[in-house]
Formats: structure tokens, C-alpha cells, sequence
């Protein structure tokens, strides 16, 4: 057993006090740690933020416990009490999308991958790099593999797919992955570095397979990779790049035999034989693409369908099925076969595929297709159905949709050619403008008592907080999109209105990696057009908050900064006081404690400027007991552990009278660490059990579980008082 103060013990339990902060008891236990490490060292010391810095705590907490028998007790008491992150949760088995039917040759693909697969392990990662044109089969061949392998890989196959706007975000793939492997939000690590590291911590251990699909560049899979004994990595791209030591494995059009074997069991031998005329030219069209073939497949098995001969140019304008340019036989086989299907569309369909496609929405449902071609919902629905039996479109499994890149390419085309640039612009208002109203209405929903939530109407109702911010996670990355299509086509007031919306799903279901470049946008554009106003100051609030939960606290801290700057502006003594409170929280996470009590005096004075007719005159009983809570946490902190008692106190009077549990428990979380730090291990017991029961109904299994570790600090500590 791990001896609790060697050096190494000592950076585990910093290291997993760290990573652990995407809950708030997470947070309490990095401010503990803070406390605690003041103490041991007997000054202030910074937080750490990277590796290097947390081995230089480490080592200083290391020297100072060999030296001290009671802060050596004090520390091992403190640690006793860190879960550590081990081989991770044995949550039901992750597995592949589901493959195709038919599935043709690649027979030589397929051995590759299996001497890959059954290697011995000598050290070095087990990668392979299947690459190949878009519409190929690269995707297919890794899932059909996949599932062809089930038994080799017991611990499960995870998937991610790396294309579209948000994917090259690394830090979202591995919340991804973790979350497959059963690793619940509220335990999936803040920083990207600390993700990477709990993922190969759980992929040690465990025969995984882990599909890598449309990848882009060596630099967004190198984190991923691991060089586990156990895991077999297959990452899917459509030309090989260096970096990455993988052992390639090319993938190219079928040979004519495998293409025809392949629409014989598509369609069946009769409808082959009745296209027998037709076939060669549509064999040549499809350049041996496995999309092709398969878009081409209906058309051949229905005698009375029209069979498109070979276009000579780029789409026009189309009023219904008919006859005229497209790619020739050499051009990409994919927008090919997106042509000759979208030649056969009904005019109604065809404009509906067109519209959609002029943005690159992750992943869009009727409604956001409906605003986009200015139709009803139902409707909508049934085209996007067409569209998808036509193989225009992808289904998610989810009720939503999704193009293929190159299928996108040709309806944005088709869009310009037919459609004319002022209806496009229009098409693509409107579906921005529809996001706009959803964000807004659950926004209101999520949060109707706080004055972040954007101002005005929306046509979007939802029927409780829950179903509000649910609404906001399903569609994060659709509203990022939304922020950057308002920001290009110079609608300032709507990139603003979105980014505030965000604020419920920052507070409530977090998301930070995926919804930081739309607050960035945000931020930028309240610096250029409407620097010191109430909504540039929630903007930038907003930003502030989650580099912080993203522990990028040197790029939080002159985003709280502008925060305070704009509302003080602006008048709203209100916004100004909160933001300055910011301020002192992330002076909190910093253990920066005197800089952190010096916010909360600060903010605490500027709510004197509320007068009792004001905004915000109702809230400020309540604004001031939180204040008096975060006082308490810093003087906690300093070690000045009366005073911190006295403030914390106050706070919970407040919370106890107003009925609010939540709080109260939290408080008297708070006061009880607060008499842990001193060896009151008795007086700290029942304010524990009072907190446990306060908790009782909230959904709160995070706390719960922390405050039941200190229960367990309290009843078995035989510790030494001072």
C-alpha cells in the first residue's frame, strides 16, 4: 500500500483533486486542498495549473509533512478522503454504429486490420489508418471490421466522429469517449489535459477498440491515442497524413465485378437485368463509390424510374425533374451521385434539400429545416425523410439529420445557381433567427428569476427548467453555428441575444469546451459595438466563467475584469457587484485567498448602492448572505478560522429562514470543514448530518457522497486537537 505522504501519493491526490472539479464538490475539495497547503506550508501558495506546477506543490507539501508529525496526520486524514481515479466505471458495454447489409469485397483491407489487431504487443500503439476518397467505404470497412471483431475487444468499441464544425475540439471528443466508457458529466474532468489522462487511465486495462472517423490531422488524434496493450485504434480519414505512426491501409473503388456484385444484392438479378443497357454508363458515373452505387441502386430497381445519362456541367436552376449538367465521369463520384438524385426530386423536396444545405448545421430536425425553406413543420418532416431515402441525407438516430460534405458542396451550389444569393441569405436568416427564438424561450424557461436570461419574446415556449435546458444541450452545437452565421452576415444584436441564452446550459449542464468560440464571438462583438453596456458586461461574464471552469483562470481573470468595467459603465450596480464577486470566486480557485476576501468586501460595498426603489433591491438580502458565505471561504482559507465561522454563520441564519436547502447545506458544509481544519471533529458532526438531511431531497448525489466523507473524517479520525 501507497504510503500516504510519499511523494508520489502526495501528487496522485493532488492530480485527482484537480481533475475532479466539474462538480461543485469537486470545488470544494480543491479549495480544501488550497487551505490545507496554505497551512502546511505556512504561506500562500498558488494553485497549480499544469503538471509541472502541481509536482512543485507536491514536492513542497512532501517536505513539510516529513517534518511535522500533526501536519503529516492532518494531510493523511485529508487524503483518506480523495477518490481516486482508477480503472473507471464498468458501465454497460459501448459499441459501434450499426454496419451495412451488403457488404463487398475489401478482403485485403480486412486481413490488414486483423495482422494489426492480433500483433503482439511490443510497447508501441496498435494504429491503423484507413484512407480513401469521400464516398469510398472508409467509414463502413472500420465499423463492418469492427463488429466482425466483437469477441477480440470485450471491453467495449467506442466510436467518435471528428467531422464538422466543433469536432477539432479535442477536449469534447474526450468527454465523448469517457462518457461511453461510463463516466457520468459531473465527473468528466474540466481541462483537456486532465481528460486525455483519465482516458488512458480507464483504457489501461481494458481491450477496446476505439474508431477514430473522419479524421482531419495527426495533431486532432494524438491526444486520443493511447498506447495501452489491449487497444486497437482505426482511424478513418480520406488521405493519409504523416504524424502519426499507423500502418496504412488504402481503400479505393471496387473493382467493376465487386461494384456490379454489390447492385445485384442491392436490387436483385431481375431489375439488373432489366438496367443490362443502362449499366455500363451508371458503373462509369459511380467511379466504383459504394454512396454511388447505393444512391444509384433505387433508380435500377424501379423499371419506370428515369436512369440519368451523364451531365456535362455544373447544376442550374431547377424547376422539377429534369435533364442538365453535372459533374462528367472523372468528376468526384459522391456529388455525382448527389446530382442524378436530385435531379429526380420533387420541385418541393429539391428546395428544401438546397435551402438546408446552405450551412453547415451539425445536425438539424424539421424545425430548423422548416424555417430554412419557409414551410410548415410537418411538411418539413416529410421531405427530410425523402431526402434521406434518396441517401441526400444522413439520419443520426436521433430524430435529426445531417449531409454528407461533399453532398452539402453540391445543394450549396445548387442553392447559388437556383436560388439566387438573396434567397439564400434569406434561408439562412431565418433558420439562425429560429434558433434565436428557441435559445431565448428555453433560456427564460431555465432561469425566469435571473436577470442574465435575454430580454424579450420568443414564440418558443417549453413546459419546466428541465425540458428548457435540455433543449439548449441538444442544440449547443447548433447555436454555436447560429452565433458565427449572425456575426458573418452582420447581425450584432443577434449574435448578443444568442450568446446570453447560452448562460443557463454554462450554469446547468456545463458544455464549456463546445460553446467557448460562440462566447468568444460574443465577447468580440460587444468590444467593437457595444463596449460598456449591461448586455457587453453579461458577455463577458459569461466568457469569464467558463475559462474558469475550463481552469484557464489567466485568461478568465481580464474577462471578470471587463465584466465589472462595462456594468460599472453602465450603471447596473447590480451587474457590477456580481461581477466583481466573479472576480473573488476565481481568486478562490487561485487559493489567492486575501486577494479573494478583498472582491467579496468590494462587491459587498457596491450592493450599498442599491437603493430600496432599484433594480435588484429584492435580491439583495440574498445577494449579501452568498457574500457572507464567499467571506467565509476565504477567511477559511487565510486560516483565520473564527472569523470565517462568524461570516459563514450569518450566511446560513439567511439560508435556514428563507427555506433555501440547497444553500444551507452548503454553508453548513462549509462551517464544518471549517472546524476539520482545526481537529473539531465533534463539533463538525452534526453540522454534517444537518447538511446530509438538508440534501435529502435535492438531486445532489455529488455532494451527498462528499459530505458523507467527511462524516466518515469525523467518526474515525482519533486525531490529535490544534
Amino acid at each position: 500500500m501507497l504510503d500516504p505522504i510519499s511523494l508520489a501519493a502526495i501528487t496522485g491526490v493532488l492530480g485527482a483533486v484537480g481533475s475532479g472539479m466539474a462538480n461543485e464538490a469537486g470545488r470544494w475539495a480543491w479549495e480544501s486542498t488550497g487551505g490545507l497547503v496554505r497551512r502546511i506550508a505556512g504561506r500562500e501558495v498558488a494553485a497549480p495549473t499544469n503538471a509541472e506546477q502541481m509536482t512543485a506543490v507536491a514536492r513542497l507539501v512532501h517536505e513539510r509533512v516529513h517534518s511535522d508529525p500533526q501536519l503529516a496526520h492532518a494531510w493523511t486524514l485529508f487524503a483518506q478522503g480523495v477518490p481516486m481515479p482508477g480503472a473507471g466505471p464498468r458501465a454497460e458495454r459501448p459499441c459501434l454504429p450499426a454496419s451495412v447489409r451488403f457488404f463487398t469485397d475489401r478482403q485485403e483491407a480486412l486481413k490488414r486490420l486483423d495482422k494489426e489487431a492480433a500483433r503482439p504487443f511490443d510497447g508501441s500503439p496498435r494504429v491503423a489508418l484507413l484512407h480513401g476518397p469521400e464516398g469510398m467505404g472508409t467509414s463502413t470497412l472500420a465499423v463492418h471490421w469492427g463488429w466482425r471483431q466483437v469477441d477480440r475487444f470485450p471491453d467495449g468499441q467506442l466510436y467518435a466522429d471528428l467531422r464538422g464544425p466543433g469536432a477539432s475540439d479535442i477536449g469534447a471528443v474526450l468527454s465523448s469517449l469517457l462518457r461511453q466508457l461510463g463516466l457520468p458529466d459531473e465527473e468528466i474532468p474540466p481541462a483537456t489535459e486532465d481528460r486525455a489522462d483519465r482516458f488512458r487511465r480507464y483504457a489501461a486495462g481494458r481491450r477496446l477498440l476505439l474508431v477514430l472517423d473522419h479524421a482531419q490531422s495527426a495533431a486532432q488524434i494524438r491526444p486520443l491515442l493511447t498506447s495501452a496493450p489491449g487497444v486497437f485504434t482505426v482511424v478513418v480519414t480520406r488521405r493519409p497524413f504523416t504524424g502519426v505512426d499507423a500502418l496504412p491501409v488504402q481503400v479505393g473503388p471496387l473493382a467493376k465485378r465487386d461494384a456490379v456484385h454489390l447492385l445485384t444484392h442491392l436490387v436483385g438479378k431481375p431489375a439488373m437485368s432489366a438496367a443490362k443497357a443502362a449499366l455500363p454508363a451508371v458503373l462509369d458515373r459511380c467511379g466504383g463509390s459504394p454512396y454511388a452505387l447505393r444512391a444509384a441502386a433505387p433508380r435500377l430497381a424501379t423499371p419506370s424510374a428515369e436512369v440519368p445519362p451523364v451531365p456535362d456541367s455544373d447544376p442550374g436552376p431547377h424547376s422539377g425533374p429534369r435533364h442538365h449538367g453535372g459533374p462528367g465521369p472523372h468528376s468526384d463520384p459522391v456529388r455525382a451521385a448527389a446530382e442524378d438524385s436530385y435531379r429526380l426530386l420533387a420541385p418541393d423536396a429539391a428546395r428544401v434539400y438546397r435551402l438546408t444545405g446552405l450551412y453547415d448545421w451539425p445536425a438539424f430536425d424539421a424545425a430548423a429545416a422548416a424555417r430554412a425553406a419557409d414551410i410548415e413543420r410537418t411538411e418539413a418532416a416529410r421531405l427530410l425523410e425523402e431526402l434521406a431515402e434518396a441517401l441526400l441525407l444522413e439520419r443520426t438516430g436521433d430524430g435529426r439529420y445531417r449531409y454528407r460534405p461533399a453532398v452539402r458542396a453540391h445543394a450549396e451550389a445548387a442553392a447559388a445557381a437556383t436560388d439566387g444569393i438573396a434567397a439564400c441569405s434569406a434561408a439562412v436568416s431565418r433558420t439562425v433567427e429560429w434558433y434565436l427564438h428557441l435559445a431565448v424561450g428555453a433560456a427564460q424557461a431555465a432561469l425566469p428569476e435571473s436577470w442574465r436570461a435575454p430580454s424579450g419574446t420568443s414564440p418558443v415556449s417549453y413546459a419546466d427548467r428541465g425540458e428548457a435546458v435540455s433543449a439548449l444541450a441538444t442544440e449547443a452545437r447548433n447555436l454555436v453555428q447560429a452565433v458565427y452565421a449572425a456575426e458573418e452576415f452582420g447581425h450584432r444584436d443577434t449574435v448578443v441575444r444568442l450568446c446570453q441564452a447560452l448562460w443557463p446550459l454554462l450554469l446547468k449542464a456545463g458544455q464549456h469546451d463546445v460553446l467557448l468560440p460562440a462566447l468568444r464571438v460574443g465577447a468580440r462583438t460587444a468590444d467593437t459595438h457595444i463596449p460598456g453596456t449591461r448586455a457587453a458586461g453579461a458577455l463577458h461574464a459569461q466568457l469569464a466563467h467558463t475559462l474558469t471552469e475550463l481552469r484557464r483562470w489567466d485568461e478568465a481573470e481580464p474577462e471578470a475584469r471587463a465584466a465589472a468595467r462595462d456594468e460599472r459603465v453602465a450603471g447596473h450596480v447590480r451587474g457590477h457587484a456580481s461581477a466583481v464577486e466573479f472576480l473573488g470566486l476565481l481568486r478562490l480557485r487561485q487559493w489567492r485567498w486575501q486577494e479573494a476576501y478583498d472582491c467579496f468586501e468590494e462587491a459587498y460595498g457596491i450592493l450599498d448602492g442599491i437603493g430600496p426603489a432599484d433594480e435588484g433591491a429584492r435580491d439583495l438580502p440574498r445577494a449579501r448572505a452568498l457574500l457572507e458565505r464567499h467571506r467565509g471561504r476565504a477567511l477559511r482559507g487565510l486560516g483565520r478560522r473564527d472569523e470565517a465561522r462568524e461570516r459563514l454563520e450569518r450566511a446560513l441564519r439567511f439560508f435556514r429562514e428563507s427555506g433555501e436547502a440547497y444553500n444551507t447545506a452548503r454553508t453548513l458544509t462549509d462551517l464544518a470543514e471549517t472546524h476539520l481544519d482545526g481537529g473539531e471533529f465533534a463539533a463538525a458532526l452534526p453540522l454534517v448530518d444537518e447538511a446530509i438531511a438538508a440534501l435529502a431531497r435535492e438531486k445532489a448525489a455529488y455532494q451527498l457522497a462528499h459530505l458523507r466523507t467527511l462524516r466518515e473524517r469525523c467518526l474515525n479520525s482519533g486525531a490529535p486537537q490544534g
